[in-house]
């Protein structure tokens, strides 16, 4: 059945809901949180992607906030402070992520340990403001990709997770605008 026939069918019948059948299940798997029996994702996929994208957002955490203290040179002052702006984005991506692999009855993998491993972007230092401006262009346009293929699997599977992945991927855009118009100026 195709999605219109799908859609047309379900239009077409009044919505019921068994509201005594939902207090029943969820008396009864309590301790799955805000996991029930109608989650439809791969739930451990998608906590190996949340994970994933959680060490990509704190390597671009770590290479935004290192280009902040070393962005020198003439006009390095706004960039710095967009650099600056773009780590305390980035964090806030990382602590919604860990929140939602919680959410998920998962475990944020926040060790140092094979961080770079699993982060999708890379930390590169860069020579010149320009190299570093380059980098950060480079590392959101990779994140850019992640997110979108992340979002293309969730799918309609899991709706609060594919929201949370959107919002981090309009930031995302953003911040790869931000550091295409500096390499503009130049």
């Amino acid at each position: 059945m195709d999605q219109a026939t799908r859609t047309q069918t379900q239009a077409s019948r009044p919505f019921e809901m068994d509201v005594k059948a939902i207090r029943a299940k969820a008396r009864k798997d309590i301790e799955s949180g805000a996991v029930t029996d109608t989650y439809r994702a791969d739930r451990h996929t998608v906590l190996k992607l949340l994970n994933e994208a959680l060490a990509t957002e704190i390597v671009c955490v770590l290479r935004y906030k290192r280009h902040y203290f070393m962005a020198r040179g003439l006009n390095a002052e706004p960039v710095a402070a967009e650099f600056a702006e773009h780590a305390t984005q980035e964090q806030d991506h990382a602590d919604r992520l860990a929140e939602r692999i919680v959410q998920l009855g998962g475990e944020p993998d926040l060790s140092p340990k094979g961080l770079l491993e699993r982060s999708h972007s890379e930390y590169v230092e860069g020579a010149s403001l320009e190299d570093m401006i380059k980098e950060n262009l480079i590392a959101e346009r990779i994140a850019i990709d992640s997110y979108r293929q992340m979002i293309d699997y969730v799918g309609e599977q899991d709706s609060t997770t594919r929201r949370l992945l959107e919002e981090i991927l309009a930031v995302e855009e953003e911040h790869a605008d931000d550091m295409s118009d500096f390499l503009a100026r130049r």
